[in-house]
């Protein structure tokens, strides 16, 4: 059979679905929406978000199955929108003239469709010529336009649990009439990070390159090459790590901060907007509270810029534990937002005459700088702000 592994052992239905419970098991939303659409004949359209391998493709499989619908299924990033409305035309035709509900289309990695590609299936969303189900490892609600968002249910995808996994590889073990050591068996569930496809596909690999019955560690590392730890660097895996970075160092946890840091180097982020980073954190968190912490980040920053990978590595780390262990102080900082909330609601509030420049004798006979004492303890705030306090 030339089907990959994980095409073999697509389930069907939603019994033999793993994962997702909160959205497949008896009592809830998907398994309600199909009933309900056996007896009225409407399923909405819907958005999956969730990680790869999480078993979007499949459960939008299994939904046209379970209803007997017609499915098209399209992947954003090779399709073009004239196909699909060559596809929607044909099918409402065919369907009306038979007096059959909407078909069910697919479409993969609907982020990649961009305002204008997206604008075109919103009236046939909107006319209920079809049920839309897009599929997305991208935050909806800045990937996918308003006005289809709100006509669509959006449902999220968990990454899969290692017992999810474990269910997973139990059931393809016994397909492909092999067994792993337990060690093995801990590593490929730990490297798969989550992902169902990845674990599969590591699993077929590795028992095509060996004729064992038990595969050893070095069997998957073999098939694996380097675990899974890329991210898109636009995406939101992307910015939920450097923002976990970001809130341990500021909790001075010098392990997470570190654990966070390990996870951009391993895949691949660059050095020098990491560093940037710590910059900005250093004069925002830290502050006055220990202000060589700023001059450490610039020397990080420089190390990372005049050496690069591998070995600025161990500044950025070296760094990470200097500005975590720091003493916080978010002063600065808050004072300097209170100003600017200040001057975008006053606008340009006249400056004291007496700490105005008075380059002119015009300008001195109009008091400019008369008064101006370096010693004086009276605000140099404009006269409606002069009792103001930013910086406490």
């Amino acid at each position: 059979m030339n089907q990959p592994l994980p095409e073999q052992l697509r389930p069907l239905t939603l019994k033999t679905y793993i994962g997702q419970s909160h959205l497949t098991a008896k009592d809830k939303i998907i398994p309600k929406l199909i009933q309900n659409a056996k007896k009225t004949n409407y399923f909405p359209s819907l958005i999956f978000w969730g990680p790869p391998g999480s078993g979007k493709t499949t459960l939008a499989r299994i939904i046209a199955n379970e209803l007997k619908r017609e499915f098209f299924e399209f992947s954003a990033v090779n399709t073009s929108t004239k196909d699909i409305s060559n596809i929607i035309k044909s099918s409402s035709t065919s369907n009306q003239e038979k007096l059959l509900p909407p078909s069910i289309i697919f479409l993969d990695e609907i982020h990649r469709f961009n305002k204008a590609q997206q604008d075109k299936l919103l009236p046939h969303v909107e006319r209920g010529n079809i049920v839309l189900i897009g599929a997305t490892t991208e935050n909806p609600s800045f990937s996918v336009i308003s006005p289809l968002l709100s006509r669509c249910r959006v449902l999220v995808l968990n990454q899969h649990t290692t017992k999810e996994l474990g269910k997973i590889l139990k059931l393809a073990l016994s397909h492909l009439k092999i067994n792993l050591e337990a060690k093995a068996k801990k590593f490929l569930l730990e490297s798969s990070n989550g992902d169902a496809r990845v674990l599969l596909n590591v699993l077929e690999i590795a028992s095509s390159l060996t004729p064992k019955d038990i595969l050893e560690i070095t069997d998957l590392e073999q098939a694996l090459q380097r675990r899974q730890l890329g991210f898109d660097k636009n995406g939101d895996e992307h910015f939920n790590i450097i923002s976990a970075f970001i809130k341990s160092m500021r909790a001075s946890q010098i392990d997470s901060a570190l654990y966070y840091l390990a996870r951009m180097i391993e895949a691949g982020q660059d050095p020098l907007y990491i560093a940037r980073r710590m910059v900005i954190f250093a004069s925002e968190d830290i502050g006055m509270a220990q202000p060589t912490a700023l001059v450490v980040a610039n020397e990080v920053f420089r190390a990372c810029e005049t050496i690069g990978y591998p070995e600025c590595a161990i500044n950025l780390a070296h760094g990470v534990c200097y500005l975590a262990s720091a003493k916080k102080n978010r002063s600065a900082y808050d004072a300097y937002f209170l100003a600017v909330d200040d001057v975008r609601k006053l606008g340009n509030l006249p400056t004291p005459l007496k700490v105005r420049n008075a380059p002119t004798t015009l300008m001195k006979n109009l008091k400019y700088g008369q008064g101006y004492n370096m010693y004086d303890k009276q605000s140099y705030l404009p006269e409606k702000l002069k009792h103001k306090k930013y910086y406490k």
